[in-house]
């Protein structure tokens, strides 16, 4: 049975395991340019967790993915397998997201990043899905049902007439990749199940430009949004403490505090 609550030592390793996730994420930013292929964002980002900072890329192999890192361009939602032959290209939007294992402890987290000069649409895209999961954070206290944090993202992401993923969901994440309890990123009245401190799960949502609906391709990874409208995703790693919560893949000039206070 794998434990939802984490005790303080747990809590260390993943600060440990988190810290690597988000410099992964830092380091990479450099290297987001026209014409590179994702296989070679793949490989600098591989050396770096294994060889910079002797962990171990938790993607590779799981479940037989076949790469370190997911990368998703423009229309891909999640999943984007690297490739030699794909190439990024001006006005394209990425998605990174890493995992990595320290110590026998996961963290995952993603962002978006822009190929040279992005347009308004792709831009208010990625602002938005960034801004639906900085509000959930802001409801992630002890006592408070777990079903907040996709209210908080619905609300937010409709009013801004776009259009939540519903397949796919945050997770708890420990001593394994994915643990209980699921995180939803849309409101589920029926998820009753309150937040305790030494909880630690990830908040991911998906946002679409034109609807919710995806279709994973026929690698059995790679998912799509049906109508080729574009998708964006922010992740974290969050750790629920006792006043709210705590970032455990918190990046270095994130506009937004490691800790928060939520009373």
């Amino acid at each position: 049975m794998k434990k939802i609550l984490k005790n303080k030592y747990d809590i260390q390793q993943m600060r440990l395991s988190g810290k690597i996730t988000a410099d992964v994420l830092t380091m990479i930013k450099n290297h987001i340019y026209p014409d590179i292929s994702t296989q070679d964002i793949n490989n600098i980002c591989h050396h770096y967790i294994t060889k910079i900072k002797k962990a171990v890329p938790a993607c590779l192999g799981y479940k037989s993915f076949p790469k370190s890192i997911c990368i998703s361009i423009n229309d891909i939602v999640c999943h984007g397998i690297p490739d030699k032959n794909i190439l990024l290209k001006k006005g394209d939007i990425v998605n990174i997201d890493v995992a990595v294992i320290k110590n026998n402890y996961y963290t995952d987290a993603s962002k978006m990043f822009f190929v040279g000069k992005v347009n308004t649409k792709k831009k208010l895209l990625c602002k938005i899905t960034r801004k639906s999961l900085y509000q959930a954070l802001k409801c992630i206290k002890p006592g408070i049902k777990i079903n907040n944090i996709g209210k908080k993202i619905q609300k937010y992401v409709e009013s801004q007439k776009l259009h939540v993923v519903k397949e796919y969901c945050g997770h708890g994440i420990g001593n394994n990749f994915h643990e209980p309890p699921h995180i939803l990123h849309y409101y589920n009245k029926y998820d009753c199940l309150k937040m305790q401190a030494g909880m630690i799960f990830t908040v991911e949502p998906m946002v679409n430009t034109r609807s919710q609906y995806v279709e994973c391709m026929k690698d059995g990874w790679t998912v799509k949004t049906r109508d080729g409208g574009c998708s964006a995703q922010y992740e974290h790693t969050v750790l629920v403490n006792q006043k709210g919560c705590e970032l455990l893949t918190h990046q270095k000039n994130e506009k937004i505090p490691k800790i928060f206070i939520n009373n």
